[in-house]
């Protein structure tokens, strides 16, 4: 696929999304493509997570050893948490079909995040408004409970 086709998949992931064209253009030439067949693994609960992946194609079965379980297909990344902290996978992704991701490593979009200081302040934003608004949830739930 051409570059332009991966910047346009990368402007479709809500969080990228708010980069801006110029740091998505970055990370696209940055991204590496890699195929899987089915039942194959893209990762494994308990593993150091350096990266987050985009599904360009296909559909990953993410589940932990809990039993939370989730299916990210198309435009969706995978990984979130690693692209910014060092972290272990928190569960196993692994092929329903034939899939294809995009690989961004953490110091590609640590890079990324360094030369383009305002997608870096947006990003921050969002996450600190999706922390406050998770930390409200938990909060109704927990007096909902009393």
């Amino acid at each position: 696929m051409a570059i332009e086709d991966d910047i346009a998949l990368f402007a479709r992931v809500p969080t990228l999304s708010l980069l801006g064209a110029a740091a998505l253009q970055v990370l696209a030439i940055g991204a590496e493509q890699r195929d899987y067949g089915f039942g194959e693994k893209l990762f494994v609960q308990g593993e150091p997570a350096d990266s987050g992946f985009i599904v360009r194609s296909g559909a990953f079965r993410v589940a932990s050893d809990d039993g939370q379980e989730a299916v990210a297909g198309e435009n969706v990344l995978i990984g979130e948490l690693a692209l910014v902290v060092a972290m272990a996978r928190p569960a196993t992704a692994i092929a329903l079909e034939p899939s294809s991701v995009l690989r961004i490593s953490r110091s590609l979009f640590q890079r990324v995040l360094e030369s383009h200081p305002e997608a870096a302040r947006r990003l921050r934003d969002d996450f600190a408004a999706r922390s406050t608004a998770a930390t409200s949830a938990m909060t109704r739930v927990s007096e909902t409970l009393r």
